[in-house]
């Protein structure tokens, strides 16, 4: 210190420390407000998060601004504006370019400031989309006075029939940069729906004698079948409904069958199937090409299996057809009726097996292109949400929940639920690695991982390891998204579902 206090000073010298100076009072961010001046935000350049600091900062002034400080509110609403901006560069020259959160609101959320509090705090962790869950749990998040739905409105309090969190939230969102995306459950209808007598027939059915309500363990999932023309025209209803409110785009959750377990969780014959309901038996009869197609798919559905008998009987009935057939079945020359009712048999079989796998994935897929229709005629981006691991063959049989996902089209978003377990990365790079392998050129896929920013939560490493993993595949993926707003503010969560904040 000694040497350098004997230095001669120079005049380049003496402007370097006067410029110095002067950067430092003006970036105080004590004395700018008194100046009326808010600072620069400082943000962490690899995640684009906002500095402790200045997070502390706006907090104060959304606070000050509901006592209705005038000059707070001022004050607040630059910044937030300043903040979007900011997110906005920052996202656009840092990998992922989206960085997305899963968040569920509840009706505590219509206190005044709530919705600020949550997208404050969700520009302040780096992120520029939240995927908000507008359906769920058989209840959708329209207003009650505006619901010409068959679920109940997820805000039933007296008074608040008008109330709009939907609109409320897409509004406070865009005010701070962040795109806002509905995300509805699909084929899960919930359980009210299953409470309509009027609907019993739409619920999904298997060669059980169960429907779907009584194989999922809480009770609370009911899902439907995809034939069913009074299910489609329900959920279409609703969807048409929350695009009026013109959300940044739509997220289709649950597009699948029911997650079983044990040696349930894999489908080995026909009545492990939902198959066994009106609409969905009078499409699969559809598929039949011929008289003794569709007797042997009936067959097939009565009894689990075909014979060398059934066989020979459907020749006799209908002796002017060759093979039987239907949809997508190829019959080599060399097999047309050629060979015995017996050589035939594991033949035809197994290719009934295909067919009701192959009629039972179709309904998922033609129900996500019916459900995202309403969004597509005013574009408005649609996307499927999946598991890596739900559409795989085990043996002879099927993952229960018939996941058809690499059948879906490249013009959805595809969003891997990516949440294996193994206490590193390597599951989760593999489930995405895998997804990556089937797509489609041109397909956007938004991984969707688990976990907390900072700490391992369920045997998962924290968020930012999970994404550094992810880095070397930035190419082919251009945004990431964190499941969920709740597991990053757990107690915020509880005091919001019971109105303690």
């Amino acid at each position: 210190m000694s040497n350098m206090s004997n230095r001669p000073l120079n005049h380049v010298r003496i402007r370097l420390l006067y410029r110095q100076l002067v950067t430092a009072i003006f970036t105080s961010s004590l004395l700018l407000p008194y100046l009326g001046i808010e600072p620069v935000q400082a943000q962490v350049t690899e995640f684009c998060q906002i500095s402790s600091t200045a997070a502390q900062t706006k907090e104060k002034l959304r606070l000050s601004a509901l006592k209705g400080n005038q000059d707070a509110r001022k004050r607040y609403q630059g910044l937030i504006k300043q903040q979007a901006q900011e997110l906005q560069k920052c996202r656009s020259r840092t990998w992922p370019n989206i960085q997305a959160v899963w968040l569920r609101l509840y009706p505590c959320d219509m206190k005044p400031g709530a919705i600020d509090q949550i997208m404050d705090r969700m520009v302040n962790r780096g992120y520029n989309e939240v995927y908000l869950e507008v359906f769920y749990d058989g209840r959708v998040l329209l207003p009650a006075s505006a619901n010409p739905t068959v679920w109940p409105s997820v805000i039933r309090t007296k008074g608040a029939e008008k109330v709009d969190l939907l609109a409320t939230a897409i509004q406070k969102g865009r005010q701070r940069g962040l795109k806002v995306y509905g995300w509805l459950y699909t084929n899960n209808f919930g359980y009210n729906y299953a409470l309509r007598r009027d609907r019993e027939g739409a619920i999904a059915r298997n060669g059980k004698g169960q429907t779907s309500l009584y194989v999922v363990d809480n009770g609370s999932q009911v899902f439907i079948d995809p034939y069913n023309e009074q299910a489609k025209r329900d959920y279409y209803r609703m969807v048409q409904e929350i695009v009026r409110r013109r959300p940044d785009g739509l997220l289709f959750d649950y597009v699948r069958y029911p997650r079983q377990a044990g040696s349930n969780s894999i489908a080995t014959k026909v009545a492990d199937l939902w198959l066994y309901t009106e609409a969905t038996q009078a499409a699969l009869f559809r598929r039949a090409q011929n008289k003794k197609g569709l007797e042997l798919i009936r067959r097939f559905l009565s009894q689990g299996y075909v014979t060398p008998a059934d066989i020979n009987d459907v020749d006799q009935l209908y002796p002017q057809e060759g093979e039987p057939m239907w949809q997508g079945r190829i019959v080599p020359p060399q097999q047309k009726s050629l060979m015995t009712p017996t050589a035939r048999q594991p033949i035809l079989q197994m290719d009934l097996w295909l067919l009701a796998i192959a009629h039972s994935m179709q309904g998922i897929i033609d129900f996500v292109s019916l459900a995202t229709h309403p969004a597509k005629q005013i574009n408005i981006p649609t996307g499927v949400v999946f598991f890596p691991d739900g559409n795989q063959t085990v043996g002879q049989g099927y993952d229960s929940r018939l996941q058809p996902w690499d059948k879906f089209p490249n013009s959805l978003q595809w969003h891997p639920m990516s949440y294996a377990t193994c206490g590193n990365v390597n599951c989760i790079v593999e489930q995405v690695q895998r997804v990556l392998s089937m797509a489609q050129p041109g397909t956007k896929i938004i991984p969707a991982l688990a976990g907390n920013w900072g700490e391992s939560v369920s045997n998962r490493p924290p968020l930012e390891v999970q994404m550094q993993a992810l880095r070397p595949f930035a190419s082919k993926l251009k945004g990431v998204s964190h499941f969920a707003y709740s597991w990053q503010y757990p107690e915020h969560d509880s005091d919001r579902k019971s109105c303690r904040n």
